[in-house]
This record gives structure tokens, C-alpha cells and sequence, in this order.
């Protein structure tokens, strides 16, 4: 009954039909409370998420995590690239810029217990969106800045070649 709230942008089960809009299903419990309270406190700045968060108990967070990390996501609406996938998997060392599988697997599944965040089968436009975010530091609740100091080597066409490819994935 908590999630009915969140179906209107994520879909009842978290599979957003919006492409804006993140893929729920799926995602770690651990990684989705963590950003619920980033929303409520102010670290991660949306105004929609802030508002839909700052109601949120923590006991709130922790059953809206669970509910959505025991749904199943469906696919993402990426289309394979190989430039995409060289940049996941090998990451560009002339560039200093680190691959994605480091943290993120070689099948973009995450690493929960760490805190990051599954990237497959979400949409290209998402992951694209959340990448140009972290490059211009309008996200920024990454631990580390890890993603931050990756994403500002990233250029255009190396954003639009990894969203393609981390949706691609299954």
C-alpha cells in the first residue's frame, strides 16, 4: 500500500513506463532507501522526489525497498553498442576513466552490500540523464564522488554509447 504513491512515475511493480523515470524492480533495498533518504535530506536535489520523500519514515524506506527489490524489472529500451560496451567493461585508461563494471558488475546487476546501484535494463534516457547529472554535479550523493570525477572525463557521445549499452543488459 505504500507504493501506490510511487506507481504513478515508477509503475505499480517499479517498471516505470515513462523512460525519464527510473526502474525500480530489481534495484537493490539497500540502494533504494539510501536514496530515499537522500531525497528527504537534501543530498540528492529533486523537488518532485524531495516532497514524495519527506513524509517517508524509516520504516517507510525499508518496506518501499524490499516491495520493489522483490519485482522483477523488465527490459530496458537500450539497443546493444560496442562502444558502449568497450567503455563499460575495459573503461578508457588514455582518459582516466575507470570501467563501469568495477562497481557496477560485468553485467550492470551492482554490487548491493557496496551501494551501487544496478544499471541493467534500466532506460537509455534515464541512465543518460543520471550520467549528465553527475557530470555537471547537479547529482552529487555519490560516495566518494566516484561517479562525479568519472562522468566529468565523459563526453556526449560516451554518455549517449553507455546508456544504450546498460539498458541493453539483462
Amino acid at each position: 500500500t505504500k507504493s501506490v504513491t510511487c506507481a504513478a512515475c515508477h509503475g505499480a511493480d517499479g517498471n516505470a513506463a515513462v523512460p525519464i523515470y527510473p526502474k525500480l524492480a530489481g534495484q537493490s533495498a539497500t540502494y533504494i532507501v539510501s536514496q530515499l533518504k537522500a531525497f528527504k535530506d537534501g543530498s540528492r536535489a529533486d523537488t518532485v522526489m524531495a516532497g514524495m520523500a519527506a513524509p517517508l519514515s524509516e520504516q517507510d524506506m525499508i518496506d518501499l525497498g524490499n516491495f520493489y527489490a522483490s519485482q522483477q524489472s523488465t527490459p530496458g529500451n537500450g539497443t546493444a553498442n560496442e562502444f558502449g560496451q568497450k567503455l563499460f567493461l575495459d573503461g578508457d585508461v588514455e582518459r582516466g576513466i575507470t570501467s563501469c563494471a568495477a562497481c557496477h558488475g560485468n553485467d550492470g546487476r551492482g554490487m548491493a552490500l557496496a551501494g551501487f546501484p544496478v544499471l541493467a535494463q534500466q532506460n537509455a534516457d534515464y541512465l543518460k540523464s543520471q550520467l549528465e547529472k553527475f557530470r555537471s554535479g547537479a547529482r552529487n550523493n555519490d560516495k566518494n564522488s566516484m561517479m562525479s570525477g568519472i562522468a566529468i572525463k565523459l563526453e556526449d557521445e560516451d554518455i549517449q554509447a553507455l546508456a544504450q549499452f546498460m539498458s541493453s543488459l539483462n
